[in-house]
């Protein structure tokens, strides 16, 4: 890995990236074509939710939701669809 590269790999279709510190999820979801697609998560460095929404073709749509630093819900924004 390169400098300011995170940690990466692939379990049964999900990308899963890594802060970091090589441990700590950083994010999570599938890639179709080289696009993000679908349900994706992003983990603060404690590993607490920070973000999720939808990819279709590597744009957000739908509803996406950030959460507080305990992992609860406190701003949707709809990004609408493609």
């Amino acid at each position: 890995m390169t400098p300011g590269e995170k940690k990466t790999e692939i379990i049964d279709g999900v990308t899963i990236m890594y802060h970091a510190n090589g441990t700590t999820v950083w994010s999570k979801g599938k890639h179709v074509h080289g696009k993000e697609s679908g349900y994706w998560e992003w983990y603060r460095i404690d590993g607490t939710l920070k973000r999720s929404g939808h990819f279709d073709q590597g744009e957000p749509v739908g509803e996406w939701i950030t959460y507080d630093s305990r992992g609860e819900p406190y701003k949707v924004t709809d990004r609408g669809s493609r």
